[in-house]
């Protein structure tokens, strides 16, 4: 008989960004995320209000294996991310 081998599974996390308009500079916070498949160990810094940047550094990490494989501003003060990881 012969033997299949399993398809790797991937991991997809979107996450909606946006600053505050009213401050000049402001940093780029969580709006929404949505994830299929696994965020661990970074599930705790996709929640709405969070730093895009602290969910990004550790998405980003390489021993995770995130990579951001779309990026869009949607307007001055908004965008979007997908970040995918094969395991």
């Amino acid at each position: 008989m012969a033997r299949t081998k399993a398809v790797q599974q991937t991991d997809l996390v979107l996450i909606s960004w946006s600053r505050n308009p009213l401050v000049s500079g402001s940093a780029r916070r969580i709006t929404a995320s949505r994830v299929i498949g696994s965020s661990r160990p970074c599930t705790s810094h996709l929640t709405a209000g969070t730093l895009l940047s602290a969910a990004l550094a550790c998405l980003l990490d390489h021993d995770i294996g995130f990579k951001i494989v779309f990026s869009k501003k949607t307007s001055s003060i908004s965008g979007y991310l997908l970040l995918q990881r094969k395991r």
